[in-house]
């Protein structure tokens, strides 16, 4: 059956509970829009650079204000809402990018820690080690809700196209991508990549981003959106501030897209060999 969705843009600063507030206003302006399903950001709860701080004010997911207040809003409003992911502080020191389904009844459904860690350095002279603080996971998950069947990523993961495949292969219909994508990276390739991932697999993705400039100084490049199986954006939102965008999910529609291009059940298994080449008379030989 189809359902609509929603994708809430956030610019969340260095304080959980103003992020919580700011969550709990646009997750209501989205149900109140009809979604069933809202999905927020990577990094709902907080986005700060300085990792003392930081851990100054992580809470274990017993005490998180973000699980709370997420528990509360899926019971008050009755939807699927699902947390893209915050930081949750772990048992020996480090942190976990968790992102949260719950049900509407407030319970935890699913939770994903983010698996591939954004180990990089920019031309900008931006260079991040994600890996130095969190604990990646190792486990994905295709969770089978009452409307469709969900797979689960953030940000990073989505340049890890196995992991998408994996998932579409174990039948997820509903791709998810919470992100707080850098935005040199967000302009060169966040639209192309999302858009990629849907065609390939023929699923919709859904990501719901972190935009503008933010109280720790990085800027996030936003554009949160919901693309169909066919790569068609469905709804998308601006490059820096709150926004809520909605659309509505039909997994007949993929359903569809297979049976035009059914290229998940045309894979074969396949051998590479690397072979030296030496060339002979400039031909290869």
């Amino acid at each position: 059956m189809s359902f609509k969705a929603a994708a809430v843009q956030m610019c969340s600063g260095v304080d959980p509970v103003k992020n919580a507030a700011a969550m709990a206003r646009l997750v209501r302006e989205a149900a109140g829009q009809g979604a069933t399903y809202v999905q927020t950001p990577e990094m709902t709860g907080m986005l700060q650079r300085d990792r003392a701080a930081a851990r100054a004010v992580l809470a274990d997911e017993a005490h998180d204000i973000i699980v709370k207040t997420s528990s509360e809003l899926a019971r008050e409003l009755g939807i699927h809402m699902h947390v893209g992911s915050t930081a949750i502080a772990l048992a020996d020191g480090k942190i976990a990018n968790r992102g949260f389904l719950f049900s509407p009844d407030g319970r935890i459904l699913n939770r994903y820690d983010k698996i591939h860690m954004f180990d990089v350095d920019l031309d900008n002279g931006e260079s991040w080690r994600e890996s130095a603080a969190y604990t990646a996971g190792s486990e994905a998950r295709v969770l089978s809700l009452p409307f469709a069947e969900m797979g689960f990523a953030i940000c990073y993961d989505v340049r890890f196209p196995a992991l998408f495949r994996a998932q579409a292969v174990a039948g997820a219909e509903v791709m998810t991508v919470p992100a707080a994508f850098t935005k040199q990276t967000g302009e060169a390739h966040w639209e192309i990549l999302l858009r990629a991932r849907a065609i390939e697999n023929g699923v919709f993705v859904i990501a719901a981003a972190q935009a503008g400039r933010h109280e720790d100084g990085r800027e996030t490049f936003g554009h949160s959106m919901i693309i169909d199986p066919w790569g068609t954006v469905l709804a998308s939102a601006g490059a820096t501030g709150e926004a809520v965008i909605v659309a509505e999910i039909d997994p007949a529609a993929v359903k569809a897209a297979h049976d035009k291009i059914p290229n998940l059940r045309n894979g074969r298994e396949f051998s590479v060999e690397r072979v030296a080449g030496a060339i002979a008379g400039g031909v290869a030989a």
